[in-house]
C-alpha cells in the first residue's frame, strides 16, 4: 500500500469508485481508495439500483439526466461487458390533486432541461403497466429513458477502469483517524498504517458523519434503514419501475425476471441497523395488494436492508467542506446516490483538480445549511 497519495478517497462504493476513475481519467493518477470491506459492499450493493431523471429540483434533474447519458455509454467508455442497464422507464403515481399539481410542476422543470417526461392519466398509466390496480389513482408521470442497472457491475466497472489508470483500491482497510496541520488533513491513519495525503474525499455513505467527525467536522446527516425484498423470477410483465411517494413504495422487475420491491418507513429510527423484519413484509404485502395485486402471488426468496444517508433537504452535500481546507464531500444522497454517481464522480474530480465543472454544484455545498439556503427535494421515497 502506498504511504503517500495526492488524493485519498474514503469509501469504495459507486460514488468513491466513480470519483477515483474520473480523477485518473482527467490525469490525476496518484489516487487511492480506502474501503472497509469490498467495493459496493455497503449501501451501493444494497440499493434498489433505479436510475431516473424525474426529480423536482433543478440540481437533481441535471445531475441525473447527465448521469443517464453516461450510463447509456458506460460499457463502451469503461470497456466493460455488461452493466445490465435496462431503460424501461419510471411510472410515478399520484394519489391526490395536490400531488398531481406538484408532478405537473416537476414535469415542466424536467422538460425545460431536456428530460422527455410527461404527465399521463390513470387509463394511460394502466396501459403502461397493465397489472396496475390503484383504484384511487388520479394521474402519473412517465419517462421512458429512466431505468435500472446492476449496482455491483457498475461499481466494478468504475473500479476496474480506475485500477487500469493506476488508482490503488485498498479493500478491508478502514480509515481510523486524520492528522491535521495548518487547517488541512496531512495524514490518514488506517488499519494498514498511516498515509500522507494532499486531499481527502469523504464518500463514506452511511458512515459519512463518523468520517467527518475524525476531522472535527459535524455534518447535518443521519443514516436510516430501508428494507427490500426480491421475489422468484417470472416471465417479463413489467418494464417500468413503479413508484408511489404517497405509499413510500417502489417496484421493478429485473432483467433476470425477479421483482425488487422496497418500502420506506417514516417511523424508522435513525442508526446503522441493517437487520430486517417480518413487519416490513406485512406492510409491503398491504401496499402490493392495493397497487399491484397480481404480484401478491409471487414467492419472496430473500430480503435485505440498506442505509440511506439523509440530509435535511434530501439533496446531497457536494464539494469542499471549508474546514479542513482540503476535505471534499460527496455524501448525504438520501437514497439516490447510485443514479447520480457518473456525474457526481466527474464533478467532484473536476473540483479537486481546479477545473470548471460541467454542472456547477455551488448550491449543494455544506455551507448552504448554515446560510439557511436549503433546496428541498419533493420527489423521494
Amino acid at each position: 500500500m502506498k504511504r503517500s497519495v495526492e488524493v485519498a478517497i474514503v469509501g469504495g462504493g459507486v460514488i468513491g469508485c466513480s470519483i477515483a476513475y474520473h480523477l485518473a481519467n482527467l490525469g490525476c493518477r496518484d489516487v487511492a481508495v480506502y474501503e472497509r470491506g469490498y467495493p459496493s459492499c455497503g449501501s451501493t450493493g444494497r440499493c434498489g439500483a433505479g436510475v431516473r431523471a424525474q426529480w423536482g429540483t433543478e440540481m437533481n434533474c441535471r445531475l441525473a439526466h447527465e448521469s443517464i447519458k453516461r450510463f447509456e455509454r458506460l460499457e463502451e467508455d469503461l470497456d466493460y461487458p455488461d452493466i445490465e442497464f435496462k431503460q424501461g422507464g419510471y411510472l410515478i403515481l399520484a394519489f391526490s390533486p395536490a400531488q398531481l399539481r406538484q408532478f405537473e410542476r416537476n414535469v415542466a422543470l424536467q422538460n425545460s432541461l431536456g428530460i422527455p417526461s410527461r404527465v399521463v392519466g390513470p387509463d394511460e398509466a394502466r396501459d403502461i403497466v397493465p397489472h396496475l390496480a390503484a383504484p384511487d389513482l388520479v394521474g402519473a408521470t412517465f419517462c421512458g429513458t429512466d431505468g435500472h442497472c446492476n449496482p455491483f457491475k457498475v461499481t466494478d466497472a468504475y473500479a476496474r477502469a480506475a485500477r487500469r489508470l493506476g488508482v490503488e483500491i485498498n479493500t478491508y482497510t478502514s480509515v481510523t483517524g486524520f492528522e491535521q496541520q495548518g487547517g488541512r488533513v496531512v495524514r490518514l491513519e488506517t488499519t494498514a498504517g498511516p498515509v500522507e495525503c494532499g486531499a481527502v474525499v469523504n464518500a463514506a455513505g452511511p458512515f459519512s458523519a463518523q468520517v467527518a467527525a475524525m476531522a472535527g467536522l459535524e455534518l447535518p446527516v443521519f443514516s436510516q434503514r430501508h428494507q427490500v425484498v426480491v421475489t422468484e423470477p417470472v416471465a417479463p410483465k413489467q418494464r417500468p419501475m413503479v413508484i408511489s411517494f404517497a405509499h413510500g413504495f417502489y417496484c421493478q422487475q429485473t432483467p433476470h425476471g425477479s421483482f425488487i420491491l422496497g418500502l420506506g418507513d417514516p417511523a424508522e429510527p435513525r442508526g446503522l441497523d441493517i437487520g430486517h423484519s417480518w413487519q416490513f413484509l406485512a406492510d409491503l404485502a398491504e401496499k402490493v395488494e392495493h397497487l399491484l395485486p397480481s404480484l401478491g402471488r409471487l414467492r419472496a426468496v430473500r430480503q435485505w436492508s440498506g442505509l440511506y444517508n439523509v440530509t435535511p433537504d434530501a439533496q446531497p452535500i457536494l464539494g469542499p467542506a471549508g474546514q479542513p481546507a482540503n476535505l471534499w464531500l460527496a455524501v448525504g444522497f438520501s437514497g439516490h446516490g447510485f443514479m447520480l454517481a457518473p456525474m457526481v464522480g466527474l464533478t467532484i474530480a473536476q473540483g479537486i483538480l481546479g477545473m470548471e465543472a460541467e454542472i456547477p454544484i455551488d448550491r449543494l455545498v455544506l455551507a448552504r445549511f448554515a446560510r439557511g439556503e436549503l433546496v428541498p427535494e419533493p420527489s423521494v421515497v
